[in-house]
């Protein structure tokens, strides 16, 4: 696809990313047994070893990285909605709303198995802005994305800090909330457990989201996927192969930095941990999301594992649901609601699970597009979207 077309189409490469983005997050869910601490009290020592490496490998390279994948593509597919109906002559903005809407229902539908609390329900508030900003040139979009990905309030309270050491940090009270929902998740009552969910849980996820830092970046992913999309950087030609080798190398060098910068706060500044450390922290997996963005369209541009992608292309085609579907699985398997088996698998057996979890998931998904076109939760939100349409 060298060229845009009256209408933009689906972009393989960028089905697989989401797709990859999904099976992340899926691998990190598990490993955290969807956030469930359970764990097996004694291990082998080969086996708690390997648990450790295993827990560190897949937190360094997928957690905060696969949910910023998925940010930066939220933004990118509202490019390609907006445009399209702006070639038709209407302004996709107020629909866009309503769709967020409904994305505010599926992350309460998701919440309820999930006890973290629902990225989406953030993706439905901060996605505002996209309406907001929709008409407005790409130097003030830049703007935006950078203001939002400096983490600002963070730089705030560290300079406040700096000059007033009685400066007081807003405290959400994120730990004594998902200390009650720990409660609840133990106690075995199902239906304590999903209301919750659908209410402490969601507050608790929002509230870490904005302590974390995570709602910044999300407005700052946001608005960059809409800016590489209005670019055109998804779209395979050589400019585009250079640009993400550039982007490699950049974001790898930067990962370098940060991290190690991220590492010396948080151990020898611990006053400041919290300010700047949350800052540094979120840049240093902002690079991380990059290397592995930059490494898959550079790979997948070039053709390599041409079958791999397909099949991450199916998967992501139906990326929601397959999204909400995990945390019911996860409940399932890892719950005393379910089988109950957090206390006999430690990291490296929950990522197995998370393996046989995608194989089933992604067979389920060869079948169900054979005929049909998009995922049912996926049909259940586009529906919602073009109601009276």
């Amino acid at each position: 696809m060298a060229e845009i077309s009256n209408k933009i189409s689906r972009i393989e490469s960028i089905d697989a990313l989401r797709g990859f983005a999904v099976f992340a997050i899926l691998l990190v869910h598990c490993v955290e047994h969807f956030i469930f601490p359970v764990y097996p009290t004694s291990s082998p020592e080969w086996l708690a070893t390997l648990d450790k490496v295993t827990s560190n490998i897949i937190f360094t390279l997928f957690a905060g990285k696969a949910y910023a994948i998925f940010a930066l593509l939220f933004g990118f597919t509202f490019y390609i909605q907006y445009t399209n109906q702006k070639r038709r002559g209407e302004d996709f903005g107020y629909r866009f709303l309503w769709r967020l809407a409904g994305l505010a229902l599926l992350a309460t539908i998701n919440a309820a198995f999930f006890p973290g609390g629902d990225i989406l329900l953030l993706y439905a508030i901060v996605g505002v802005e996209l309406f907001v900003v929709r008409k407005l040139n790409n130097s003030v979009i830049l703007a935006l994305a950078i203001l939002f990905l400096l983490q600002p309030f963070e730089l705030y309270n560290y300079i406040a800090t700096l000059v007033d050491s009685n400066h007081v940090i807003q405290q959400y009270g994120v730990g004594a909330m998902y200390e009650k929902i720990s409660e609840v998740s133990q106690n075995g009552i199902f239906w304590e457990f999903l209301k919750t969910n659908v209410t402490l849980g969601q507050k608790a996820s929002l509230m870490w989201a904005v302590e974390a830092g995570r709602a910044s970046q999300t407005a700052g992913l946001f608005l960059l996927g809409l800016l590489l999309g209005r670019k055109k950087k998804f779209i395979n030609t050589p400019q585009n192969q250079k640009f993400w080798q550039n982007a490699l190398i950049i974001s790898a060098i930067s990962y370098v930095v940060l991290y190690s910068l991220y590492v010396m706060i948080t151990k020898d500044y611990v006053s400041q941990a919290k300010t700047i450390g949350v800052a540094v922290d979120m840049w240093q997996k902002l690079s991380m999301t990059f290397v592995l963005v930059s490494s898959f369209m550079i790979l997948t541009n070039r053709g390599v594992a041409n079958n791999q992608i397909s099949k991450l292309s199916i998967y992501g085609r139906m990326s929601l649901t397959n999204y909400i579907t995990q945390s019911i699985i996860g409940l399932l398997i890892f719950y005393p609601f379910g089988l109950f088996l957090s206390p006999y698998l430690g990291h490296t057996f929950s990522v197995v699970i998370a393996i046989l979890i995608f194989i089933l998931q992604l067979n389920l998904c060869k079948l169900w597009m054979k005929t049909h076109k998009q995922g049912p939760f996926e049909n259940i939100w586009r529906r919602w979207t073009w109601i009276n349409k």
